[in-house]
């Protein structure tokens, strides 16, 4: 595993799936009824989210949380 911190894994992995359905910050945290500079902060790897709010934010993005920790690595923190 490499030394990348699983905050900044979460955060790169929320940020490309975001892009992949092409909403912003400000849509993404409507559909999860977060603030929008939580998202950022959680995009940059400066939040550690909630069990909670990780299941708000996969829901937001129309993704189960195993399918995103699974399709992202995050869990390895690498890309394959």
């Amino acid at each position: 595993m490499d030394n990348t911190d699983i905050k900044q894994r979460f955060g790169l992995a929320l940020k490309q799936r975001r892009r992949e359905l092409g909403i912003s910050q400000e849509e993404l945290s409507f559909r999860a009824g977060l603030h929008r500079t939580y998202i950022s902060d959680i995009e940059r790897g400066s939040r550690n989210p909630s069990l909670e709010n990780i299941d708000k934010l996969a829901t937001a993005l129309e993704i189960s949380i195993s399918a995103l920790f699974a399709h992202y690595d995050i869990e390895r923190g690498d890309n394959g």
